[in-house]
């Protein structure tokens, strides 16, 4: 059997059954695949299930304000995928007049959408005959057919798509790329099963026991430490939040006021604040610790008690209670979570 045939047969017999994989609506399928990226199956289903739920059309979503959609996708990071989820969604309601474009030249064009993502739309949907790449499937064919070429480099970027190319399943085109990406998760994993791979005779990593050298990459993730300091300034019933407008993490969700320093903050007095000059300090949250792919950031939460706040622009006094009603970070969510308990 050839690769691509050993693949869908095998998929066939035990991909995961997954709602979307039970239509070719191109609005279902891109939602999928947008909540999917940097994340899990298993954490984005129920994500999905409720995008679904609150917005079963791409008008729908279109028509929402980007606060409640933000709202929605709180927890599940890497917000600028549901900004531009959410403008993408308006371009095709209110300039392509709700139809979602046919063609992977057109589909990539939108806002949000890459050339994988284009590639799973236009082959899921629409039978197009174009290979995806993403992490899974750069595993299976750098194993396989024994690549060295680092998947992060720009050659190896397109090594490898042109490989992809020259694998995909003429006949079967959607059904080949969902097999090498559930083949990817499933069997091909990180810490595969050797064993019971039905593509092991064939395969160079398996061959040379190898397995582990396998995808290479030359680029080594610059991580860098920040330190959040939240005000949390108000009174018993309410406090003061905002709208984090910068082009920066969370933009667009609400946090409490802000100070960023350059090292940890051990005392009130170092918070060089003027909202704080006549506020009375209360306590100090312990620190808390939040891991994104680039960014290590500590925070601590603290807390001042102030009858009477100046005028700060972009500041929203709201009730504590009516927290839930904004999309804020997992980070913020983490500490309301542990003042409520």
């Amino acid at each position: 059997m050839r690769f691509s045939d050993i693949l869908i047969d095998w998929y066939s017999k035990y991909k995961r059954e997954l709602p979307w994989r039970n239509t070719t609506s191109p609005y279902h399928v891109w939602l999928s695949e947008i909540i999917l990226q940097q994340t899990r199956v298993s954490q984005g289903l129920d994500y999905y299930n409720k995008f679904v739920e609150s917005y079963p059309t791409i008008e729908d979503l279109a028509h929402d304000t980007e606060d409640n959609v933000l709202k929605l996708w709180q927890g599940l990071g890497y917000y600028s995928r549901a900004r531009n989820l959410h403008a993408t969604a308006k371009v095709v309601s209110n300039e392509l007049n709700g139809v979602f474009p046919l063609t992977y030249d057109e589909i990539i064009k939108l806002k949000g959408i890459g050339a994988y993502t284009a590639a799973a739309i236009s082959s899921f949907c629409y039978g197009e005959k174009k290979a995806v790449v993403d992490g899974n499937v750069y595993r299976v064919l750098s194993r396989y057919f024994g690549i060295n070429t680092p998947i992060d480099s720009t050659i190896g970027k397109k090594e490898f798509q042109e490989l992809a190319q020259e694998c995909l399943s003429i006949d079967h085109p959607g059904e080949y790329n969902q097999a090498i990406m559930e083949f990817g998760a499933l069997q091909c994993t990180p810490s595969p099963n050797c064993g019971v791979c039905p593509l092991r005779v064939s395969c160079t990593a398996c061959g040379n026991s190898m397995v582990k050298a396998f995808p290479v990459k030359e680029k080594k993730i610059k991580v860098r430490d920040r330190y959040f300091n939240f005000i949390v300034i108000g009174d018993d019933d309410s406090f003061y939040i905002q709208k984090r407008a910068a082009k920066d993490i969370w933009q667009n969700l609400y946090q409490f006021p802000l100070n960023e320093s350059e090292k940890e903050v051990l005392s009130p007095f170092e918070l060089k604040d003027s909202i704080l000059s006549n506020a009375v300090f209360l306590r100090v949250s312990e620190q808390f610790k939040h891991l994104l792919s680039h960014q290590r950031i500590y925070a601590k939460f603290w807390e001042f008690n102030l009858t009477e706040m100046p005028a700060v622009k972009g500041l929203k006094k709201i009730k504590k209670r009516d927290i839930q009603e904004f999309a804020v970070p997992r980070l913020m969510q983490k500490y309301l979570e542990s003042v409520k308990n």
